[in-house]
C-alpha cells in the first residue's frame, strides 16, 4: 500500500472519514466554545484552536485517532492559573493563555526530542483519575450554575463557586432551569438511540431557535452574544519576562497531564485497533499544536478522550476527521459566526456538563475502593488536592504520592526461602525449614534491586530464616566426622542468595550486605551468589562483596557444590 500523507486513508474509507470529519465539527464547536468560556476566554479562542493546531497536529501524530482540542482539563487549568494573575476577560489574561500554550508547547516539542516520554509513567492511572476528577467537579459546578442562569465568579476557588451558587439559589431562572433539563434529558435519551448522532449540535440548533423565536433572553436566558467574522491570524503575547516565567509552572502542569493522559490514550487505541505509534512523536505533535495555538489565538489543546472514542465509535480509524473539521471551523469563522450569537448559556453549560461528568471517575474511583485501598487513597489525595488547592499544588501532591507508591513497593519485595527439594530454580517459596535435602544451605531469593530503601528488610528476613533454623536445628546430631568436644558447626553452612531478581546495588544496599555478610561469617556461615546479572556481577566486585563467596549459573549447582563430601 502506498504512503500517505494521513495514514490509513485509502480510496475506500476516504469517504467516510470526510463525513467522520462532519460529525466532529458539530460535536467539537459547541464544547470548545464551553470550554473557552470555562477557561474565561472569548468564544473564538475555542474555535481557533480547531484549525491550525488541529491540522498540523493530525499531519505530525503517529497516532491514527487521537482527536486534540482543547479539553475540560485543560480549560480549569488555564483557568485557575491564569486567574490569579490578571482578570478573565482582559487583555493580558488572553496573552497569558497564549504565553502558556507556547511554553508548553515548546516543553512538549523538548520532552519528545529528547525522548523524555517516560515520565509520563509516574503519573499513574490512579493520579489521573484524582487530578482529572478534581478539575471536572470544580468543572461542572461552574457550568451548574450557568444552567440554573445563576451569576457565580466561574475563576474563584471551588468553595467560594459553591458558596455563590448556594446563595443564588434564590435568584435562579426558571426558564433556564427548564432550557437545561431538556438539554440534558436529550443528550442522554438521545445518546441511548442513537449514540452517532450529533446531539450536542442538535441541542444547540433547537435551543438557539427556541431562544430567538420565544425571545427567552428577555426572560432571563443570557446568550452567548457577538463572535468576531475572520479567521485566525498570527499573534504574538506583549508580555514582560516577569509575566513569561509566571506562567511556567501551570505549562509544565499541563504538558505533564497532557503527557500521560495522551499517551496512555493513544497507546490504548493503537493497540485495540492494530497500528504501531511512536510515543515521542506523539509529544512532538502535541508540542506543534500547541505552539500553533499560542501563536494563532487559541488556548492550550491536550487530548480529547471524549471526542476520540465518539470518532471510534463511529468507525474513523484516520486523522482525516481532524483535518476536515479544520476546514469547516474555517468556513464557520468566516461566514457564520452571525449563528452563534443567540446560542443559550445554559445550552451550552448542558452540553458541557453532560460531557464532563464521565470525568469525575465515579466507577473508576469505587473500583479502586474494591481493588486496592492505597491507590484509592492516592487517587482520592489527588482528587481534593485538584479541587481544594489548585491544578499546579495538584500536579505536585500526583509526583509525591507517585514516588511515595513507587518507593513504598520498592521497599517491600518479595524475599522468598527457596526448597531445596525438586529443582531449585523453580521452587515455589516455602514458610519452613528450606534445607531438607541439603542441611546446612539455604536458599533466598530477593526480587528488587537492594537500596537504601529496603536492604533492611532483606537483613531482617535473612537474620530470621537463619536464627529460625539454627534454633530448629539446635538438638540435631553434629555432622559426622566432627570431633567430640570441639566447637560445633553451624547449623546453617551456607546461605545462596538468588540474585535473579536484582538489577543493581545502590552504596547503602552494598553496605548492608556487607554488614550482612559480615554476621554471617561471624556465625561461620558463608555467602554466595546465584544467578546473578553481568552488570550486578560487577557491582559487587566494585563493592569488595564477592570476596570470599562463589558465584553459580544455577541453584541446583549451587546445592550440587555445597553438598558435604
Amino acid at each position: 500500500m502506498a504512503r500517505t500523507l494521513v495514514p490509513g486513508l485509502t480510496r475506500e474509507n476516504v469517504g467516510s472519514e470526510a463525513l467522520a470529519g462532519v460529525t466532529l465539527l458539530a460535536i467539537a464547536v459547541p464544547l470548545n466554545i464551553g470550554y473557552a468560556q470555562i477557561a474565561g476566554l472569548p468564544p473564538t479562542a475555542g474555535l481557533y484552536a480547531l484549525v491550525l493546531p488541529a491540522v498540523l497536529y493530525a499531519l505530525t501524530v503517529s497516532s491514527r485517532q487521537l482527536v486534540a482540542s482543547p479539553d475540560a482539563a485543560a480549560a480549569a487549568l488555564v483557568a485557575s492559573s491564569i486567574g490569579g494573575l490578571a482578570a478573565a476577560g482582559s487583555q493580558s489574561y488572553a496573552s497569558l493563555a497564549l504565553a502558556q500554550a507556547i511554553i508548553s508547547g515548546l516543553l512538549f516539542v523538548a520532552f519528545g526530542l529528547l525522548k523524555l516520554g517516560f515520565i509520563a509513567n509516574f503519573l499513574s492511572k490512579p493520579i489521573l483519575i484524582g487530578f482529572v476528577g478534581g478539575l471536572a467537579l470544580d468543572i461542572l459546578v461552574s457550568q451548574v450554575a450557568k444552567m440554573l442562569g445563576v451569576k457565580i465568579d466561574s475563576g474563584g476557588e471551588f468553595v467560594e463557586k459553591v458558596g455563590d451558587l448556594v446563595t443564588g439559589l434564590a435568584k435562579l431562572s426558571v426558564v433556564s432551569v427548564l432550557l437545561s433539563a431538556v438539554a440534558v434529558a436529550v443528550l442522554i435519551g438521545g445518546r441511548r438511540l442513537a449514540r452517532t448522532a450529533p446531539w450536542a449540535l442538535i441541542v444547540l440548533v433547537v435551543a438557539t431557535v427556541v431562544t430567538v423565536l420565544a425571545h427567552l433572553d428577555e426572560h432571563g436566558v443570557s446568550v452567548l452574544g457577538e463572535v468576531p467574522a475572520g479567521p485566525p491570524t498570527l499573534t504574538w503575547p506583549e508580555l514582560d519576562l516577569g509575566q513569561w516565567f509566571a506562567v511556567v509552572p501551570s505549562a509544565i502542569a499541563l504538558t505533564l497531564v497532557t503527557t500521560a493522559e495522551g499517551l496512555l490514550v493513544s497507546r490504548s487505541y493503537s493497540e485495540r485497533r492494530g497500528y504501531p505509534i511512536d510515543a515521542n512523536r506523539e509529544l512532538v505533535a502535541f508540542g506543534v499544536g500547541n505552539v500553533s495555538a499560542g501563536l494563532t489565538g487559541g488556548f492550550a489543546v491536550g487530548s480529547s478522550t471524549s471526542r476520540t472514542a465518539f470518532m471510534d465509535s463511529a468507525g474513523s480509524r484516520t486523522q482525516l476527521p481532524s483535518i476536515v473539521a479544520a476546514v469547516l471551523t474555517l468556513l464557520l469563522l468566516l461566514f457564520g459566526t452571525g449563528l452563534l450569537a443567540d446560542i443559550p448559556s445554559p445550552a451550552i453549560g448542558a452540553i458541557v456538563a453532560v460531557a464532563v461528568v464521565p470525568l469525575l471517575g465515579i466507577g473508576e474511583l469505587r473500583s479502586l475502593w474494591t481493588k486496592d485501598r492505597f491507590e484509592f487513597g492516592v487517587a482520592a489525595a489527588c482528587f481534593l488536592g485538584a479541587l481544594l488547592l489548585g491544578p499546579i499544588p495538584g500536579i505536585l501532591i500526583a509526583f509525591v504520592l507517585a514516588l511515595v507508591n513507587l518507593t513504598r513497593r520498592a521497599a517491600n519485595p518479595a524475599v522468598e526461602v527457596l526448597g531445596t527439594t525438586g529443582d531449585p530454580d523453580q521452587a515455589l517459596p516455602v514458610l519452613g525449614d528450606a534445607t531438607e535435602s541439603e542441611p546446612g544451605v539455604i536458599v533466598l531469593r530477593f526480587s528488587a534491586p537492594i537500596f537504601f530503601a529496603n536492604v533492611g528488610l532483606l537483613r531482617d528476613r535473612v537474620h530470621a530464616v537463619v536464627e529460625e533454623a539454627e534454633s530448629a536445628g539446635s538438638g540435631a546430631s553434629r555432622p559426622s566426622g566432627e570431633v567430640s568436644g570441639a566447637e560445633p558447626s553451624p547449623v546453617v553452612r551456607h546461605v545462596v542468595l538468588d540474585m535473579e531478581g536484582v538489577t543493581d546495588i545502590d552504596v547503602t544496599g552494598a553496605e548492608g550486605l556487607e554488614q550482612l555478610k559480615s554476621w554471617l561469617e561471624g556465625r561461620g556461615t558463608r555467602v554466595h551468589y546465584s544467578r546473578l546479572r553481568p552488570a550486578v556481577a560487577d557491582r559487587l566486585h566494585h563493592f569488595g562483596l564477592d570476596e570470599g563467596t562463589s558465584a553459580f549459573g544455577t541453584n541446583r549447582a549451587a546445592l550440587e557444590a555445597l553438598r558435604p563430601r
